[in-house]
């Protein structure tokens, strides 16, 4: 790899923390891949509540990892997509011309730009043919549902499982997972949007519009909240007595 192959490039910069006004679109040097590192021209990248969260360094203890006065990482984005545009002289799992995807969060965000530089044993995978640029970038948003579905929650066959917040990014892999799994999916959203969560598997749909789950008497065996509009308490009133 020569890196007088690439000229200079556009990304999404901050220098502190703030609203979304204190990004900017700026010039910087095309990244130059280390020995186990990959260089991936970015397709398509997705923006999630992490991003939002880190911007505003909000909650405060985000500082401990980011950065305490000021961002360490200029450029946000986790989550992307492309293909590799180049590779060290030490990585094997990739070659030049591959389709990729996954999480470059640990290695210091930066999806938001034109090129990133990932190292080969990052969570950076080949992307399916079946997939589309911009579907493989949103894709990564799953691993949190699994997390909790699968690692946390110890979901089997035959649960009766509620997610709340089941049309969002997080919420609507966890519906598809759920039901992958085996488990009865109860999905919790607003009017608008019971068609899409029923499409995406849901076997019953509250809408929260019109009904609070946490009143209605029904009880779960594991309960996923993709957001937090309900007090521990209400979901402890709503799960089974050995629920998760």
């Amino acid at each position: 790899m020569s890196p007088k192959l690439f000229s200079n490039l556009s990304a999404v910069v901050y220098y502190e923390y703030g609203s979304p006004d204190v990004l900017q679109l700026e010039e910087i040097e095309t990244p130059v891949p280390a020995d186990d590192e990959i260089l991936i021209k970015i397709e398509a990248a997705s923006v999630n509540s992490g991003d939002w969260h880190i911007l505003r360094a909000d909650p405060f203890m985000i500082r401990a990892v980011s950065g305490p006065l000021k961002p360490k990482h200029r450029i946000l984005g986790t989550d992307v997509s492309g293909r590799v545009e180049a590779v060290g002289s030490s990585v094997s799992r990739f070659h030049i011309g591959d389709e990729v995807f996954g999480d470059v969060s640990r290695c210091g965000f930066g999806a938001f730009a034109e090129y990133v530089c990932v190292p080969e044993k990052e969570a950076i995978i080949l992307k399916p043919d079946s997939l589309t640029f911009e579907q493989a970038a949103a894709v990564p948003s799953a691993v949190t549902a699994l997390q909790a579905l699968r690692n946390k929650g110890h979901i089997e066959p035959g649960q009766n499982v509620l997610i709340n917040g089941a049309s969002g990014g997080v919420g609507s892999y966890a519906v598809q997972l759920a039901k992958s799994f085996g488990a009865e999916v109860t999905g919790v959203c607003s009017t608008g949007k019971v068609d899409m969560v029923s499409s995406l598997g849901a076997d019953h749909i509250i809408d929260y519009t019109k009904e609070d789950f946490s009143q209605n008497g029904l009880q779960y065996d594991l309960i996923h909240a993709a957001n937090g509009y309900h007090s521990i308490s209400q979901y402890k009133g709503s799960l089974k007595p050995n629920g998760t």
